[in-house]
């Protein structure tokens, strides 16, 4: 069986997520699509507005054949640390032969092109020299690949930055995945703005007790936003971000991106709210949206260190959904990966201790996401059987 993967968070599904799942069906021909999802918590620092399970639901409701869960690790980090926990997990996977995203700059040489300079010495040593001269993180990358040579245009926004990341990804694996870039259709990545069908995900968020953004999300997306409180969500996230903070003692330094003193100014603003803590901190070099992941990461006890040992050594494979069709045939395929199934309590119980602490940090993002949504946290060992 020939499997293409797609890296998401479906946070939301929308219209667009399924228009891509749709395309990527259509153009690599395969017999399959398999999504590995973010679970409880995004690499923008967030909780997921719905559960995973749920999410993974409509995934499925919306065009895939099966959902599996990325782990909170690779979740709340980084672009490179995200797509590459994303692909050694697919990897591991023999029938995945494909990997599709949606990106403004869909030119699959050129994705190439600037994967193959962003994993070169000279392209790290002209950021290296950008980022001494004063520029911002974003305005250094797009320079220093301009100068190697690359389309700058790639990595201008979040979407084209993660689609060359993916690229990298597969290729330190040795390229046998190949990759499909799908070009996005209506807002961007960071687009608050509501259009008619498909607008963003953010969008859909800032505006999610609006009718006109439920336009935008599948007849069962809608129903189940409806009854979702982000404002009481917010507050309580407010709450346990900024204990962490004042309990967390010397870790935050470990987090992935806080360097540089930036531990420090956030623990002196520790008694502020979290927004004014993001504001207070955001500058040229540092962006909102890495804030947020540092404060998130910290909260969850999320260090990088145990990231890279994670993708170095592998981690396990939680499906979270499945269209009832394609069971037998989609277990058939992930039962011949190199990573562990885990489908009941007993499957935990064979993961070595690397694993398990993997798989344990994903729990606590869970049953956080859970509490700061005011809701139970579903039975772990669930796999929604899809009509």
């Amino acid at each position: 069986m020939k499997i293409c993967g797609i890296i998401c968070e479906y946070n939301p599904f929308h219209n667009g997520h399924k228009y891509l799942i749709e395309r990527a069906k259509a153009i690599s021909g395969c017999d399959a699509v398999l999504c590995i999802m973010i679970a409880s918590f995004t690499q923008r620092g967030e909780a997921a507005v719905l559960p995973k399970f749920l999410r993974a639901e409509h995934a499925v409701l919306g065009g895939a054949d099966c959902v599996i869960q990325l782990p909170a690790a690779f979740s709340v980090a980084p672009a490179e640390v995200f797509a590459e926990g994303a692909v050694s997990i697919l990897s591991s996977i023999p029938e995945v032969c494909c990997l599709a995203f949606g990106c403004e700059k869909a030119d699959k040489e050129d994705i190439l092109k600037a994967a193959k300079i962003l994993s070169g010495e000279q392209y790290n040593a002209r950021l290296k020299a950008c980022l001494a001269g004063g520029e911002s993180y974003k305005r250094a990358a797009v320079r220093a690949l301009e100068e190697c040579g690359g389309n700058a245009e790639l990595i201008s926004s979040p979407n084209g930055v993660l689609a060359v990341r993916y690229a990298c990804s597969v290729l330190s694996r040795g390229g046998q995945i190949d990759i499909l870039p799908i070009e996005r259709i209506g807002g961007g990545y960071s687009d608050e703005k509501l259009y008619s069908d498909f607008s963003s995900a953010s969008a859909i968020r800032a505006h999610i007790n609006e009718q006109s953004a439920l336009k935008n999300v599948p007849g069962f997306v809608a129903e189940a936003l409806s009854q979702v409180d982000t404002a009481c969500a917010k507050e309580r996230w407010d709450a346990v971000a900024r204990y962490a903070l004042i309990s967390g003692g010397d870790k935050l330094k470990d987090v992935f991106g806080c360097s540089e003193g930036l531990e420090n100014k956030l623990r002196g603003l520790r008694n502020r709210p979290s927004e004014e803590i993001i504001f207070e901190c955001t500058a040229r070099r540092y962006t909102s949206s890495r804030i947020r992941r540092i404060l998130a990461a910290n909260a969850l006890e999320l260090y990088a260190a145990d990231a890279k040992k994670y993708i170095e050594h592998g981690t396990y494979i939680k499906p979270l959904a499945v269209r009832e069709s394609m069971k037998d045939k989609i277990f058939a395929a992930l039962g011949k990966s190199a990573l562990p199934l885990i489908v009941s309590m007993s499957d935990t119980r064979s993961l070595d201790d690397t694993a398990r602490r993997c798989y344990l940090s994903d729990c606590l993002a869970d049953e956080v996401r859970a509490d700061v949504f005011n809701t139970p946290c579903e039975y772990e060992y669930t796999v929604k059987i899809v009509p």
